[in-house]
């Protein structure tokens, strides 16, 4: 199997079940900001312990994530092909993140004031990606159909990468007024 195909010199590109659109247009920028998010995410993995705790959270994120970009990629006429959980997102995805940031944010003292990113290469990792998932939710707002989780999916997953962050700094956490006698 090759690589390439040719079939997007033309400036467009194929939708999932069929349809091909402009590569600029909202179908094929969303899946690629939320791949982008994806790959911040393996970066953050890349740095973990495989098997730890922090490893199989960021897999789980990862694989949601293929489920975001398959919904993304499809055509709003075509959705009733796609399958919940695996090509499309569900409110119980969305809900399920929720006690994953429940349980993180009961280990650490919530900062009271701006947090400082960088502290390890982890937590400036999983912030990272928290801009970058930002990113993907604006783009996610003209290509999400009617009805989608798309976008309170990657509202919710910023809320926990942002937490994960703070999980992973700990005692490490560096606010604005650290170290500046104020």
């Amino acid at each position: 199997m090759e690589v390439y195909t040719r079939e997007g010199d033309d400036g467009a590109t194929g939708l999932l079940y069929g349809g091909r659109v402009r590569k600029a247009s909202p179908a094929p920028t969303a899946p690629d900001a939320v791949g982008a998010a994806q790959a911040v995410l393996g970066l953050a993995r890349a740095e973990a312990e495989r098997g730890a705790e922090l490893d199989q959270l960021l897999i789980r994120l990862e694989r949601d994530l293929w489920v975001l970009m398959a919904e993304l990629a499809t055509d709003a006429t075509k959705r009733d092909r796609l399958t919940p959980g695996t090509s499309l997102v569900t409110a119980d995805m969305v809900a399920g993140l929720e006690p994953v940031i429940d349980d993180l944010t009961a280990r650490f003292d919530q900062p009271t004031e701006f947090v400082v990113p960088g502290q390890n290469r982890v937590s400036a990792l999983l912030d990272l990606a928290r801009t970058v998932v930002r990113r993907a939710e604006r783009h996610t707002l003209d290509a999400a159909a009617e009805g989608s989780h798309v976008v309170p999916y990657l509202n919710r997953l910023s809320d926990l990468l942002w937490t994960m962050a703070r999980w992973q700094e700990d005692a490490h956490l560096l606010t604005r007024d650290a170290g500046t006698g104020g």
